[in-house]
């Protein structure tokens, strides 16, 4: 496997607009990076006000079979307040995405917002979704 990721934090934008990624073009781009044989894409819950994630589900996910690419996804863990909500934030992820489990799924700013709230979750294996394919 080649081993270059695709971050989707800083995209092209629409009129400069950070809430609005340019979606044709964030399309050609993942299509040249499938096509070049990359397959890794990074995403999270705050980049470009939760449109990152729309825009895998809409460039990548709703375009490319599933078992075509590799998504990591992280926990915003500064929105969870109670453990409780974990799961709730992890479906909605994987709805935003459009797909049915995550590849990777990180903590994300846990430092900060752990030593701020000393709130780490426990378990992350009660997580739902479905397990990899190849597991």
């Amino acid at each position: 496997m080649k081993k270059l990721g695709f971050g989707l934090m800083r995209l092209p934008l629409v009129n400069d607009d950070f809430t609005q990624p340019d979606r044709k073009q964030l399309c050609d781009m993942i299509d040249l990076f499938l096509e070049k044989g990359f397959r890794y894409f990074d995403t999270a819950w705050f980049y470009h006000n939760g449109q990152s994630e729309a825009a895998v589900k809409e460039c990548l996910a709703d375009r490319y079979p599933r078992s075509a690419f590799l998504i990591a996804d992280k926990m915003p863990l500064v929105l969870i307040h109670k453990e409780s909500e974990l799961e709730e934030y992890f479906n909605t992820q994987l709805e935003r995405c459009g797909v049915d489990y995550f590849d990777y799924y990180l903590i994300h700013d846990m430092a900060e917002t752990a030593a701020r709230q000393q709130k780490i979750p426990t378990s992350l294996s009660s997580l739902p979704g479905r397990k990899r394919p190849d597991l």
